[in-house]
């Protein structure tokens, strides 16, 4: 299924958050939460409870530091300071566009009906094409792939022979150990020449001529297939939803932009 992501407004943004109830320490009675540890960590794939427990007592440590050190600064007297002056100002508005774009996103609705109309009228987003399951054998030359082609042909078990074969020729150092195994891919995954070739064979069957790619000269078996198949609207529902409501998100603030553009003298340079 494709699935539309926004572009003008990331959705991850969204996700911003005032406070966690997650309480690591206490700095002179101010929590140290996870906000704090997120601002230290400063990646949203990083997992703090997954990481090991002297891991995550540095990384507490680094956030009480900071709430130390922060404290400091603003003893100093650097509120006073022109580019603590100016800063602010940035930090301010981007807080204030960040609530307002939350605020807005949390209003968008989609009815059932908006979705099961896309769903019906847009049949092609929801196709997940034939999936196929092969092993191969990559060689340089045309004559090496018709000598391994003709020794699988004459074999009793060309299974057991193609494995065997790929584990000792293939050039492939991927899957050659693998005895060639490639496992579940779509056609179009595949160089085109490779995918079109596997998709014409029958499961158990092999490619009787050498398919030549830029990568070389590769013998195919096909092991097995899944047929294509369009997702029914109960499988997508919730993923169609989210799609919409980005989808209208992005216009409505797109709209605003552009209204408020034509109020605004803007001078580009």
């Amino acid at each position: 299924m494709k699935i539309k992501f926004l572009t003008a407004i990331s959705v991850l943004a969204l996700c911003f958050s005032l406070s966690h109830a997650t309480v690591y320490a206490t700095v002179d009675g101010e929590d140290v939460t996870a906000d704090d540890v997120a601002l230290v960590i400063r990646n949203p794939q990083v997992n703090f409870a997954q990481l090991p427990k002297d891991t995550q007592n540095a990384v507490i440590n680094q956030a009480v530091e900071k709430k130390l050190l922060a404290k400091e600064a603003l003893k100093s007297g650097v509120k006073s300071n022109p580019q603590y002056v100016e800063a602010l100002k940035r930090v301010e508005a981007d807080l204030a566009l960040e609530i307002w774009m939350q605020d807005k996103f949390s209003k968008v609705k989609v009815t059932d009906e908006e979705i099961n109309t896309f769903h019906k009228n847009n049949p092609e987003q929801f196709v997940i094409p034939t999936e196929l399951n092969a092993n191969h054998i990559l060689v340089k030359t045309e004559d090496e792939a018709k000598a391994i082609i003709k020794e699988i042909s004459s074999a009793k078990d060309k299974k057991a022979k193609f494995v065997e074969l790929a584990t000792s020729k293939s050039q492939d150092p991927g899957t050659a150990k693998k005895g060639g195994e490639l496992g579940w891919f779509f056609e179009n995954q595949m160089v085109p020449e490779f995918g079109k070739a596997a998709s014409t064979l029958k499961k158990g069957d092999f490619t009787k001529t050498p398919v030549k790619s830029q990568f070389g000269y590769h013998i195919i078996m096909l092991n097995d297939s899944k047929p294509s198949k369009t997702l029914v609207l109960s499988e997508v529902k919730e993923n169609v939803r989210q799609m919409l409501i980005e989808e209208k998100f992005r216009n409505e603030v797109s709209k605003i932009a552009g209204e408020l553009r034509k109020k605004a003298k803007i001078d580009i340079k």
